[in-house]
């Protein structure tokens, strides 16, 4: 029996019916691809897990959807070079077509990111955990968001603390590249303005295993040494020196009291107790979002650290902007990503570690935490605050007229007199 036209119509309005539901069932469940880069390779592999770690658990906590679609994270790898950096983040963009990218870890490796961001106007970069200033203070990309202080920001007021603590001459240790310029810049830039002296910079390769012909050009008669090192470089250094003897105060970079580097095993490790350092968030912050933020990753991550280190905080808040972001568009992605790119430039939250907005460079502006390395009941190691300092921009509290004059952190800039 052949069908009516009444039936054929019948059916075709049944067929479009199911295919406008089915369309509205696929479009609830649309998802965003978003690229997920760390290090799993090189001198930060070991942090570079964390940072994943932090990555998962923002998108745990915000259930796995942003914006109404479904949040599915691509992960890479690095090894803090610049030229692997951008070959994975290429990959994640013009092969598996990530919606949005997050990373890197490591200071030049985000600028050649920066960079990259440019050739792809259409979408979104966020930045993952790197801090060389140059990213966004020199040259910025307009699809490049750093919801982080960089590496100078984190050490402003670091200087002062030395001087207090009378280490008027002081020998510096720090890797070769843009991260430590910054660090070190943040804190000679108030050291040497009030009189202190950095006798000699060791810049070191990233990456060195033998630190044998360094260690022995320390001057006896300095009173601390500054060292701005991190992952398994702030180990073999830290190993190294104890068998050689050395016996000085020190005060460490952001990411040599990290807790990646702190409750690492060895004796040297005692040495670390007392080591004035400062960052954007520290193990023993005192306030109820940042011990949430302790609680939910220890929950879902029990073998791992026993505070979150500097690296899962940081790929945690770039990943909880990115994410909010998109809750603020509902998740358009249209139009080159527009609505999410004004969004993001103007987007303030509370993280685990306090207030956070964007500069016009879309840079973060926000607080520095001054620790001091102390000893838990349980024996781990971890960073007590002893003060906070406020709405650090990236002139680091300086008129910009006078932080212009000084020039971005490098190998010579600052030096003391």
């Amino acid at each position: 029996m052949r069908p009516t036209r009444a039936g054929l119509l019948g059916s075709a309005l049944t067929a479009a019916l199911f295919a406008a539901a089915f369309a509205g069932s696929a479009s609830a469940q649309e998802t965003v691809k978003i690229g997920a880069l760390t290090n799993l390779e090189g001198p930060f592999a070991v942090p570079g897990q964390d940072g994943h770690r932090g990555v998962d658990l923002a998108v745990k906590l915000h259930n796995g959807m942003a914006g109404g679609k479904k949040v599915e994270i691509l992960k890479y790898s690095s090894d803090a070079t610049p030229d692997k950096a951008v070959a994975a983040t290429r990959k994640a963009v013009e092969q598996d077509k990530v919606d949005i990218m997050i990373g890197p870890l490591s200071g030049d490796e985000g600028i050649a990111v920066k960079n990259y961001s440019k050739t792809h106007p259409e979408m979104v970069f966020v930045n993952g955990s790197s801090g060389a200033q140059a990213t966004t203070l020199q040259d910025p990309s307009p699809n490049f968001y750093r919801f982080n202080t960089e590496g100078a920001q984190w050490m402003v007021g670091v200087g002062d603390v030395a001087l207090d603590k009378g280490y008027k001459k002081v020998w510096l240790v720090a890797e070769d590249y843009g991260f430590p310029y910054s660090q070190v810049q943040g804190f000679m830039a108030s050291y040497c303005a009030k009189g202190g002296h950095v006798v000699k910079k060791a810049w070191v390769p990233l990456g060195t295993k033998d630190y044998s012909s360094v260690i022995s050009g320390i001057p006896s008669d300095v009173d601390a040494l500054v060292v701005v090192l991190g992952g398994s470089d702030a180990v073999n250094f830290l190993n190294q020196a104890e068998q050689a003897g050395i016996d000085k105060p020190l005060v460490g970079g952001s990411i040599t009291v990290d807790q990646t580097v702190l409750n690492y095993k060895g004796k040297k490790r005692e040495s670390l107790l007392g080591t004035v350092s400062a960052g954007p968030m520290a193990d023993g912050i005192d306030t109820p979002a940042w011990k949430k933020f302790v609680a939910d990753y220890k929950a879902a991550f029990p073998n791992a650290y026993p505070t979150p280190s500097l690296f899962a905080y940081l790929y945690y808040i770039n990943t909880q902007a990115t994410l909010l972001g998109l809750d603020a568009v509902k998740g358009d992605l249209s139009n080159k990503q527009a609505k999410l790119k004004d969004a993001l430039a103007n987007l303030e939250f509370d993280g685990p570690a306090g207030h956070i907005k964007l500069d016009e460079n879309r840079n973060a502006i926000g607080d520095t935490y001054i620790t001091e390395v102390v000893k838990a009941p349980d024996g781990s190691f971890y960073n007590k605050v002893t003060k906070v300092v406020h709405d650090v921009s990236q002139t680091l509290g300086l008129p910009k007229a006078d932080f212009a004059k000084m020039g971005l952190g490098s190998r010579d800039v600052p030096n003391c007199p």
